[in-house]
């Protein structure tokens, strides 16, 4: 007898709040204090939200999260930090997760809490979760099957190959798939489909 499976969660699975989209919001442009309402929808029908409030002075930024899990509520406080970007050019925001102190753009809902993902055990990429076969299959099929839009973007109108007599990094990139996907012999995906 064959024993039950166990799929564990994966972080693709979860939701999440990004510093990324609170800028687009305008939640932490200004100072002051700034409600709102985040909501995550599948197909266009909303299936979840939770309210936010952002606090923003000279001497801390952090988000308030209200919302009910499991009919259980929930509020609790994230402090956001500034770091020196490493290109020398501003500052880049991070989340502190209140479970582990560690910085991270991204704080994932899983368990009934907003935290980093290192805070879950068990919580994986899905990648992680493909065999090794499946794993090399893949690499396979993606360098055999390029999509249109490496084609699309290797031969635009004003790409540029060359910038002071060197190829560009992007241009010997680009050129590097394509040479790649080049190089199957005609019938490969049949071949590794047959398989």
């Amino acid at each position: 007898m064959g024993r039950y499976a166990n799929y564990p969660a994966t972080v693709e699975d979860c939701l999440y709040l990004s510093i990324k989209k609170l800028k687009e919001w305008d939640y932490l442009t200004y100072n002051g204090t700034k409600s709102g309402t985040v909501s995550w929808s599948r197909n266009g029908t909303p299936h979840s939200n939770i309210g936010i409030k952002v606090t923003k002075n000279d001497f801390e930024t952090f988000i308030v999260l209200d919302y009910k899990c499991n009919g259980e509520p929930k509020n609790y406080k994230v402090k956001i930090i500034s770091k020196p970007s490493n290109l020398g050019k501003g500052e880049v925001l991070y989340f502190v997760c209140p479970n582990t102190g560690k910085h991270c753009r991204k704080l994932y809902l899983h368990s009934g809490y907003f935290l980093h993902r290192e805070a879950f055990n068990g919580l994986m990429y899905s990648k992680q979760l493909e065999s090794k076969k499946n794993r090399d299959l893949g690499k396979i099929f993606d360098a055999c099957y390029l999509s249109d839009d490496v084609y699309e973007e290797r031969f635009k109108k004003y790409f540029k190959t060359h910038y002071n007599g060197k190829e560009t990094k992007r241009f010997k990139r680009l050129n590097n798939k394509i040479l790649k996907a080049d190089s199957f012999p005609v019938g490969t995906i049949e071949k590794l489909l047959m398989m």
